[in-house]
């Protein structure tokens, strides 16, 4: 097998965000145990989290490519560089592996991974056309590592605000997505929040989201369930995130997205070193 299809595979199943979500299902594991520990059923939950979310992201390719022809036509499936049959494959061995892991973990894992799977086929189908409710279900999923890492140790309710945390973050990132998506969203006749009611409210919506978790952000440390360490990387991660408020609200979306991501990224980061 080549190294290129590979590294094409990879991009359709978005291998850095998958490796971020079972990064978030080892902390919310830690985080329930109070103390960093790759048990066995932990790793599963790693394990059946990157299937889900291979087969999730797969599917939403599968139903994009249409859009994608004009948004992001460097993409595997409308570049060619992966077939619709390989596609079906993966996203199919992708989901059967992470019903399979989460079954092996137990009951609550395994009803979260039958939540989140079904919703994750249905968005591009359904949820995506109609713009908020999508918006809002990509932002659960997405979050929801941290509560699935946490229910595999046998303490979910520990995951239940930092997913509140990553929830706000993804949302705001699926409304800057919806943003730079305009073209290929209107050829699809997707009602996103830009396109029903333009762009300004798309950028003062995704800015606003921003403004709620800054205090947000700080809550878990000035209440006293978090320590020293997460609240000074979380000072810093709000700084950043003001700066890109700004960026917003003169309606700048170069590296909004990336920002975003990184911002994923320092908070579960901030989260880990806490519990060292």
């Amino acid at each position: 097998m080549r190294l290129s299809w590979i590294a094409n595979a990879a991009q359709l199943v978005r291998l850095k965000n998958l490796l971020l979500a079972a990064a978030g299902v080892a902390i919310g594991g830690t985080l329930a145990l109070g103390r960093p520990s790759l048990t066995a059923p932990l790793l599963w939950a790693m394990g059946s989290a990157l299937g889900l979310g291979a087969a999730g992201n797969t599917a939403n390719d599968l139903f994009d490519v249409e859009a994608d022809r004009v948004n992001r036509p460097d993409r595997p499936l409308p570049s060619g560089t992966v077939s619709r049959t390989a596609a079906l494959i993966i996203g199919g061995l992708g989901g059967g592996f992470g019903l399979f892991a989460a079954w092996w973990v137990g009951q609550p894992v395994f009803g979260l991974a039958l939540a989140a799977l079904g919703v994750m086929l249905v968005y591009s189908p359904a949820l995506k056309q109609h713009g908020l409710l999508g918006n809002l279900a990509v932002a659960a999923v997405a979050s929801l590592p941290l509560i699935y890492g946490a229910a595999a140790t046998g303490g979910w309710r520990a995951g239940l605000v930092p997913s509140a945390l990553a929830a706000l973050l993804h949302f705001a990132r699926e409304i800057v997505k919806d943003l730079e998506d305009v073209p290929g969203d209107r050829a699809a006749g997707r009602r996103t929040i830009p396109i029903t009611l333009g762009a300004p409210a798309g950028f003062v919506m995704a800015a606003a989201t921003l403004v709620v978790f800054v205090p947000v952000a700080l809550a878990p440390w000035l209440a006293g369930w978090y320590g020293r360490r997460y609240g000074l990387t979380a000072i810093a991660l709000d700084a950043g995130v003001c700066v890109l408020i700004v960026r917003l609200l003169g309606r700048r979306l170069d590296g909004a997205r990336a920002t975003l991501k990184a911002a994923m990224a320092v908070g579960l980061l901030a989260l880990l070193w806490d519990r060292l």
